[in-house]
């Protein structure tokens, strides 16, 4: 009969430090957190860049900021995928859109650059020079740019 209580407020203390957890950590993917969170997204990730030239190290390390990863859908397979930004003052100019398969087995991206010093009456769309990574196929490339349309400052 003492176990049951004791069984209980193991409960409760673990449920409440995992909601701490929680509260600490949104419990949301970022890309650039995702290279060190598992050796398999590594992998991945390497196997997309290695034949890339001329990458930026920010685009081959995953590196930057970031805001949390949404899981999408594209041709019945589920992704994983986010914004990444070399930093947070240089977003509009320099931005990487990265998709994950929820298997890890699959990486794509699309690197986007808009000419520093863009008049701000001038369209970033319009003067964009887009850069797909991983052999995206036609839907893929599309869910990649949805994603970037879904930002308020992308016009």
């Amino acid at each position: 009969m003492v176990r049951k209580p004791f069984h209980a407020l193991t409960l409760a203390l673990l449920t409440s430090a995992s909601a701490m957890a929680m509260a600490a950590n949104d419990g949301q993917a970022r890309v650039n957190e995702l290279l060190n969170s598992d050796p398999e997204y590594r992998q991945t990730w390497s196997s997309v860049v290695k034949k890339e030239e001329r990458l930026p190290d920010w685009v081959i390390n995953l590196s930057g900021t970031s805001d949390q990863m949404n899981a999408v859908t594209e041709d019945g397979d589920k992704y994983l995928v986010g914004p990444l930004c070399e930093t947070q003052d240089t977003c509009i100019n320099k931005r990487l859109i990265v998709a994950f398969s929820l298997d890890k087995e699959h990486a794509y991206a699309m690197l986007v650059e808009v000419p520093a010093g863009l008049p701000a009456d001038k369209s970033p769309t319009r003067h964009a020079d887009y850069r797909f990574l991983g052999k995206p196929d036609e839907g893929m490339q599309g869910l990649l740019k949805e994603q970037l349309k879904k930002d308020p400052n992308w016009y």
